[in-house]
């Protein structure tokens, strides 16, 4: 399928999980890729694989970001499709009794502020166009709360979730669809060597998952591919869960 052809896509968090995966399934859709990651080993590797070109680019520098799109703009002449994916979940983000103020403020901006500046300067090249499709990445946990908390991972996610449904009703009728992919926990090297390290921490998470597995990355990238393209042109301020069954869960299967 090349549902994808031709069109500019700004991915950021490129140089790995789903981000890689991404990239990868829209190059083969066709886009000319723009691979954004703050490694610049992860994020060249990404883009030579794709035939794309590589950015580096701390998201959280709003400078930087606004760079980053009027770049995009000026070199492919448009700003098509963008994947705002960029995160971090770091081990020092736990329960609210023990999460230190600095893990609070530093995943929230990651996370969030992120892809706040992400939409803030992808907006204005879409509006000139009056097309355009942003995917921002959210997440199942902001859909429905764990004892196993990670609160600023969490907290960051339902921002990204409520902000994308705002924007995406504010800029419904200027043709730039606003969506918020919400993953359920994905087979990621980061997330597979914590639970290799730590089986039971693994299994008390795959209890809740009707499926009975992690997602592999791919098939989280086929669900963005479906939101950038005119396969999903009725599609705005949505969000979109991709989690194996687990917000619909009460008991699952043996």
């Amino acid at each position: 399928m090349e549902r994808l052809q031709d069109r500019v896509a700004v991915i950021t968090g490129a140089g790995s999980g789903i981000g890689l995966a991404t990239v990868r399934r829209f190059a083969a859709e066709g886009a000319k890729v723009v691979c954004v990651d703050i490694s610049a080993d992860a994020g060249k590797a990404a883009a030579d694989e794709a035939g794309g070109e590589f950015v580096a680019c701390d998201v959280t520098d709003e400078e930087a970001v606004k760079a980053l799109f009027d770049g995009v703009a000026e070199r492919y002449g448009r700003v098509d499709i963008a994947f705002n994916n960029a995160g971090i979940s770091p081990p020092d983000d736990d329960s609210i009794l023990v999460t230190g103020l600095d893990a609070w403020e530093r995943v929230l901006r990651v996370n969030t502020t992120s892809v706040f500046f992400c939409c803030k300067y992808a907006i204005p090249h879409m509006q000139r166009q009056g097309k355009g499709s942003i995917i921002n990445t959210a997440s199942f946990v902001a859909l429905l709360g764990a004892a196993t908390s990670q609160i600023a991972y969490t907290a960051s996610k339902g921002g990204v979730l409520a902000m994308t449904r705002e924007l995406g009703v504010q800029f419904a009728r200027e043709g730039i669809r606003i969506n918020a992919l919400c993953p359920g926990p994905v087979a990621t090297p980061l997330l597979m060597d914590l639970f290799a390290k730590d089986p039971e921490r693994a299994a008390r998470r795959l209890v809740h998952v009707p499926m009975g597995r992690f997602a592999e990355p791919a098939e989280i990238a086929a669900a963005v591919a479906f939101l950038a393209s005119d396969d999903a042109s009725f599609m705005t301020a949505s969000q979109f869960v991709v989690d194996g069954g687990i917000t619909g869960a009460y008991v699952t299967p043996l």
